[in-house]
């Protein structure tokens, strides 16, 4: 009997120990289960080496060809704002130079991104193609077109903790760029050497300049009553006067180089425009470089659009700063502007240095539309309140007239005024 009891419990011992066995090997088998490949991402190629002029033509879909080197941003939030299936850079999304935001932006919203690929891709690529991007290849049907590196959240981290560890080289070459731009626009910064007259009267009132930047789509949204109440001088610079026509503005005044406003926004200093209340013609101020060279300028000839020049070394934005701070303007307010260092060194130009300067110069007239939405308080309109005393008395009326006992009520208290008046009247 104990022989067989002994043999009966080493059988039910062996068991449990293949059962722990069997299910810690099913645990590693599935630990070590490789992740599923990613899908491949196709759509139609939409090929620019300008991300800004990119973003206008995207569809849902499409995949984006561009060669931009330290991905910023704006550009980021524009693509995916766009809905690209995939993002195809012939220029290193990240350099290493500065930890740019735009590449981890993509990633984040799920849309692969393919880097280092060459410039030659734009010559291979024709807009409208359809391509397929295929980890890190870039195909059109069974065609290789390209190969770069893919990019993961992982490389991209790692890449910009690199960068983060040079910013102090990123910051002197920062500074010695402010300091050469102060020395050649001295007369620009501090007298307002070159700048055009222009027909609105900015002096004394305030300005409202949008530049299509971080978040410009909430912080006007966000200024919707201040604008109502205040009204001000309204100047959008390039695409920033697009992002006031959507919001239902007209811009009195357009700044920048024309590359990215429509021709729609250009059209508004032809004519008056139907839905628009203004009082006077949109006014353009095109931004030249100091050698009198405007990219802008043929486009608005061929448009028949008048316009003034203002030549600079610095950026639109900053033309359209100095000119409302020297035409007078007691406050400007600006929307999707650079609000601090990290933004100057994402967006990755040596122009940031001047937008320095710049904010340096009309700082005491300066403040960002964040600031403005969280101290003012909307103003109580006399339509509105006369609206309303009028609704309350319609809602009256109507509550009497289909109440019997209201109306009776109301008809003595009448009766009553009546008599009061016809005493008051013996009286006297």
């Amino acid at each position: 009997m104990s022989r067989r009891s002994d043999s009966a419990l080493t059988a039910q011992r062996s068991a449990r120990l293949e059962a722990i066995d069997t299910s810690t090997s099913k645990a590693r088998s599935l630990l070590r289960r490789p992740q599923r490949k990613e899908r491949p991402q196709q759509g139609v190629a939409r090929v620019d080496a300008r991300t800004k002029r990119l973003v206008g033509r995207m569809q849902p879909g499409d995949v984006a060809v561009l060669d931009h080197e330290d991905l910023d941003r704006v550009s980021a939030e524009g693509l995916v704002g766009a809905g690209v299936a995939a993002v195809v850079n012939a220029g290193r999304s990240i350099t290493g130079r500065y930890p740019n935001l735009g590449p981890l932006i993509l990633l984040d919203a799920g849309i692969p991104l393919v880097d280092g690929v060459g410039p030659l891709v734009l010559r291979k690529v024709t807009e409208g193609d359809l391509v397929k991007v295929d980890g890190d290849r870039i195909l059109s049907g069974d065609r290789l077109l390209a190969v770069g590196v893919r990019q993961s959240e992982e490389s991209v981290r790692l890449a910009m903790e690199e960068a983060r560890a040079g910013l102090a080289d990123r910051f002197e070459s920062f500074a010695r760029n402010t300091v050469d731009f102060m020395q050649r626009e001295r007369d620009l910064l501090f007298g307002g050497s070159g700048l055009p007259a222009l027909a609105h009267e900015l002096a004394g009132r305030p300005v409202l300049v949008v530049v299509r930047g971080y978040q410009y789509k909430e912080d006007l949204a966000a200024l919707g009553s201040y604008i109502r109440d205040v009204r001000p001088v309204l100047v959008g610079v390039d695409g920033g006067a697009d992002a006031l026509i959507e919001a239902g503005y007209a811009p009195d005044l357009i700044v920048g180089d024309m590359d990215s406003v429509s021709d729609s926004a250009l059209r508004l200093a032809l004519s008056r425009p139907r839905r628009l209340r203004r009082k006077q013609p949109t006014e353009i101020v095109l931004h030249a470089y100091r050698d009198g060279f405007a990219p802008g300028q043929a486009r608005l000839e061929d448009l028949g659009v008048p316009y003034t020049m203002v030549r600079a070394a610095g950026t639109s934005e900053d033309v359209a700063l100095l000119l409302s701070h020297e035409k007078g303007a007691d406050l400007i307010v600006t929307v999707g502007s650079h609000g601090n260092l990290r933004e100057f060194l994402d967006k990755g130009r040596m122009g940031m240095a001047s937008t320095f300067l710049v904010r340096l110069r009309v700082g005491e007239t300066l403040i960002d539309a964040k600031g403005v939405s969280r101290v003012y308080t909307p103003r109580i309109r006399t339509r509105d309140t006369v609206f309303l005393i009028g609704a309350a008395i319609v809602v009256m009326i109507l509550i009497i007239a289909i109440s019997p006992v209201l109306s009776t009520y109301v008809t003595l208290l009448f009766e009553r005024f009546r008599q009061w008046l016809f005493h008051l009247k013996e009286l006297i």
